[in-house]
C-alpha cells in the first residue's frame, strides 16, 4: 500500500516553496503520494471561521502518513485563532520538535562551523494557550509541564545523541526561578539519563545559554540541546543565526505514529510573490519526510544534491550571496538530483 503525505501550501511565500518542493518530488521518483491542501491566515481571510485549518484538510491529514507544512501566518490580534503548527502538534501528539543546526555546503556563519541539534517539547508549556485576562489590568498564562511529555521528549533527545555517536545533552531550564515546572522537567531527564550511561548531560539556565551560544558556540557542537517549548523555540531560532541563513534550517515534529516536517522560518509576507526566499529548509524538510516514510536513499540524494548546489554557489538565493530565485535554486537542486540518480548514487 503506497504511503501518502499532505502538503500544506501555507501563506506568504509558502505556495512558492511548495512549488519548489514539487520540482524535487517529480525528479526524485518518490512513490509517496503528495496531496496539496490549504491552511493558514490567507485561507481564513477568504472563508472565516474559528480555525486556520479547514475540515477538508484535517480529513487529509488524518488519512496521511505524514505532512509537510510550508510556512503559515498566525495573526496575533485575532485571539481565537491558534497557529496551524501548534494545532497539528497537539492533535497528533507530536511531542518532539527537532531542528538540526548545521553548516551546509561549506558555507560558514560568522562564528565558524556549526553542528548541533535542538530538541524542543512541542505540545505544552506556555503553548497550551491557557492565557487568561483576569481583569482589565491583569492577565496570566499557565505554563503546563507534565511528567509524561517530559519523559518522552527527554528520551528522544538522548536517542538522537546516541544515533549520532554524540556523548552530551544540554538541558535548558530556569530552575532557580521556575522550581516546580523546571524541577519536574529535570526529574524526567534524570530518570531517562539512567538508560544512557555513555551520555552525560549538563543543565544551563536559559539566559546563560543564550549568551554562550554567541560567545562560545563551538562548545555545543556535537551536542543535543533539550528544553521546554518556549525556551527551545527561542534558543533554536538563536542557534539558526549561527549558520548562513535561517533559510537553511529544516525541522521535524515527531510523535510515536505521525510526523510533521517544516522549514524553521516564517511566512515572510513582505516577500510574497517575489520568489526570493531560500528553498533549502523546505526542500530538506521534504527530504527528511520521505526518509521518515521509508525512502532513505532518496532522502540522502536530495541532501547531497542540495549541499552540492550550495557549495558551488552559482544558483543560490540572495541570503547566500547569489541572485537566483526560489525556483531557479530549486531547479538547480533538481538537476543535481537527476545527475546523481544517473550515476547510481
Amino acid at each position: 500500500m503506497s504511503k501518502k503525505a499532505a502538503l500544506i501550501r501555507g501563506d506568504g511565500v509558502g505556495p512558492e516553496l511548495a512549488e519548489a518542493v514539487m520540482m524535487i518530488h517529480e525528479v526524485i521518483g518518490s512513490e509517496i503520494e503528495i496531496i496539496p491542501v490549504e491552511a493558514g491566515y490567507e485561507w481564513w481571510l477568504k472563508h472565516g471561521g474559528d480555525t486556520l485549518i479547514p475540515r477538508e484538510t484535517w480529513e487529509v491529514l488524518e488519512q496521511s502518513n505524514a505532512v509537510l507544512k510550508c510556512p503559515t501566518t498566525t495573526p496575533p490580534e485575532i485571539k481565537h485563532l491558534r497557529s496551524v503548527a501548534v494545532s497539528i502538534r497537539q492533535r497528533f501528539d507530536l511531542y518532539a520538535n527537532i531542528r538540526p543546526i548545521k553548516t551546509l555546503g561549506g558555507i560558514k556563519g560568522r562564528l565558524g562551523p556549526v553542528n548541533l541539534i535542538c530538541v524542543r517539547e512541542a505540545t505544552e508549556g506556555l503553548y497550551t494557550g491557557i492565557d487568561v485576562r483576569l481583569s482589565p489590568d491583569v492577565a496570566i498564562a499557565i505554563r503546563k509541564i507534565s511528567k509524561r511529555q517530559s519523559l518522552r521528549v527527554a528520551r528522544k533527545a538522548f536517542e538522537i545523541a546516541r544515533e549520532n555517536g554524540w556523548n552530551k545533552v544540554i538541558v535548558v531550564t530556569k530552575r532557580n526561578i521556575l522550581k516546580e515546572t523546571d524541577g519536574l522537567f529535570i526529574e524526567a531527564v534524570q530518570e531517562i539519563a539512567k538508560d544512557y550511561p555513555e551520555i552525560t548531560w549538563e543543565e544551563y539556565f536559559i539566559d546563560n545559554l543564550a549568551q554562550q551560544l554567541v560567545k562560545n558556540h563551538e562548545r555545543f557542537n556535537q551536542t543535543v540541546i533539550l528544553g521546554t517549548n518556549l525556551f527551545m523555540d527561542i534558543i533554536s531560532e538563536e542557534a539558526s543565526a549561527l549558520v548562513a541563513s535561517i533559510g537553511m534550517v529544516y525541522s521535524a515534529n515527531m510523535g510515536d505514529n505521525y510526523a510533521m516536517f517544516e522549514p524553521a522560518h516564517g511566512s515572510a509576507p513582505k516577500y510574497k510573490g517575489q520568489y526570493k526566499v531560500n528553498p533549502t529548509a523546505t526542500i530538506l524538510s521534504y527530504a527528511w519526510m520521505i526518509g521518515y516514510l521509508g525512502e532513505r536513499d532518496k532522502m540522502n540524494i536530495i541532501f547531497r544534491a542540495t549541499e552540492d548546489v550550495i557549495a558551488e554557489g552559482k544558483h543560490v538565493t540572495y541570503d547566500l550571496g547569489g541572485n537566483a530565485s526560489t525556483l531557479e535554486m530549486a531547479e538547480a537542486i533538481a538537476k543535481r538530483v537527476g545527475a546523481l540518480l544517473e550515476k547510481g548514487y
